[in-house]
């Protein structure tokens, strides 16, 4: 029989897809169909749809013994994007395919019975490597097409049935190749709540135009209805247009995980709001086979985390690497994968179990205990790596009754993309597309200060006891007002302001 190469397909593990190579036998004797190379159970159930399909497509076995390897055997294979391959492995064997003289392309898909392809997870990953292993074509469920041409250099090909890949590989009837979508065609902006419908809250408004400009994390303390869930809600309003690269990277997370809009494509930033129920493999991600978790689905964008203290502490202490890395490490038996997590966190609060400490209007029936408690619920170590803790009181009668219109979000949005640009060209060649993700190394020779704010800073750490981490967490506010306020050196008002919502905790009850 003819040396064939084997047929080219991806397995997805975390969010990289890795090279698998399908390689079929077939032979007389008793009737069998084995898969083998560490398949998973939706793998194995690739026979019954194989050969369903072939048979619905016009195929049939021409020996009744097939054995299907896939290589290298120690991957663990997951999932149904092994089907498409499955079955043109055994076609092709069975000389009904010929290889073309260019070489097979990367081919993936799920196969239904009547031999239509069902969109799988991970296209875009596949996409990727193909580019990384130089194999200039990919084939796979047209549903999963416009997602994939986002990797430039490799052509895509969205097939609809098992029939139109055979015929595109015998060379009667081509499939066209899908072009790449214009991105600047595509919505950029979240569909918000606008900052001009907010009344009053202007210490919270100014709070979070800073940590949108710099990625800094939030969070927001005061009774109930004062306009916390309001304010999270406008926030990713103002947030900058994502670039190319971070779209790409946004749009392989969620097509790893399956949650991809209609569009294919996520241009807008990720807002993210889990229940406070959500496990710990929820929030940080996991599983018997990890998947991204919330963190995660809430890169470059938001993730948003209502009645902080309502959610268990242990979920909250998963948090604290993803805050200081960016990334998440999920280890299992299997092996370990790594998730990308450089999100904004924000979260609100109310300053005691009845909602009410400090307010002016309603009196407060906890008992200090009560309320002292509450607020331990947040871990110190967890706070320390929230940047600004911002005080959002009930909003007076008179500013809910004004009728003149507040500052809208597309005038804050200017402001704030004006910062970012600043922060890419001062240290964007180093990876660090916002100050909140400067290092103490970058921040030293990256960040410019006068005399009189390095004294300042001197004598707020030893005033407040601060840590190291704190230290230069209040530096990288005050740069990012600094980038707000057009400045080429952090001046000592822009440090004052970064203190202000630092130590806001202080004023808070617990």
């Amino acid at each position: 029989m003819t040396l064939i190469s084997p047929i080219p397909t991806a397995a997805i593990l975390g969010i990289d897809a890795h090279l698998v190579e399908v390689e079929a036998d077939m032979s007389f004797g008793t009737p069998a169909f084995t898969v083998v190379g560490l398949p998973d159970a939706a793998v194995q159930e690739a026979r019954e749809r194989a050969r369903s399909a072939m048979k619905s497509a016009g195929f049939y076995f021409s020996r009744p013994k097939v054995t299907v390897n896939l290589a290298p055997a120690d991957l663990r294979k997951v999932g149904s994007g092994f089907d498409l391959s499955i079955a043109i492995a055994i076609l092709t064997r069975g000389e009904e395919i010929l290889q073309p003289k260019e070489g097979w392309p990367v081919m993936i898909g799920e196969l239904s019975l009547d031999g239509r392809l069902r969109p799988i997870h991970g296209a875009l990953s596949a996409a990727i490597l193909c580019k990384k292993v130089n194999i200039k074509n990919l084939i796979l469920p047209k549903e999963n097409a416009v997602e994939a041409t986002l990797v430039e250099g490799v052509s895509i090909f969205g097939a609809g049935t098992l029939r139109e890949v055979v015929d595109h590989l015998r060379g009667k009837i081509l499939i066209k190749p899908i072009k790449a979508m214009d991105l600047k065609q595509l919505t950029n902006l979240s569909e918000s709540v606008d900052f001009a419908d907010i009344r009053g809250q202007m210490q919270a408004k100014r709070a979070l135009e800073i940590a949108a400009a710099g990625g800094h994390n939030v969070l927001l303390v005061g009774p109930p209805g004062s306009g916390k869930t309001m304010l999270a809600r406008a926030f990713s309003g103002i947030l900058p247009l994502m670039t190319r690269e971070e779209v790409l990277e946004v749009t392989r997370i969620h097509s790893v995980a399956g949650v991809l809009s209609r569009d294919g494509i996520c241009t807008v930033r990720p807002f993210r709001s889990p229940h406070h129920t959500a496990s710990g493999a929820a929030l940080v991600g996991g599983g018997t086979i990890p998947k991204p978790g919330e963190v995660s689905l809430a890169h470059r964008g938001v993730l948003f985390l209502d009645e902080f203290p309502e959610f268990s502490r242990q979920v909250l202490e998963n948090l604290r690497q993803p805050l200081e890395d960016g990334v998440v490490s999920v280890s299992r038996a299997a092996g370990s994968v790594s998730f990308p997590a450089r999100f904004i966190l924000m979260a609100s609060m109310n300053p005691c179990p009845c909602g009410y400490a400090n307010d002016k209007v309603i009196a407060c029936t906890c008992a200090p205990h009560q309320v002292l408690r509450y607020g331990k619920k947040i871990s110190g170590p967890l706070l320390d790596r929230i940047d600004l803790k911002v005080l959002v009181p009930r909003v007076p009668t008179d500013d809910l009754t004004k009728q003149e219109d507040a500052e809208s979000t597309q005038d804050i949005r200017e402001r704030v993309q004006n910062a970012r640009d600043r922060q890419t060209k001062r240290s964007g060649f180093v990876g660090a597309k916002t100050n909140s993700e400067l290092t103490s190394e970058k921040i030293r020779k990256y960040l410019s200060q006068d005399e009189k704010t390095r004294f300042l800073m001197r004598k707020a750490a030893e005033r407040f006891n601060f840590s190291a981490r704190a230290y230069f967490r209040v530096l990288k506010v005050a740069q990012t007002i600094a980038d707000l306020d057009s400045s080429e050196v952090i001046l000592e008002k822009h440090v004052a302001e970064a203190l202000q919502y630092r130590q806001q905790e202080a004023e808070l009850t617990y």
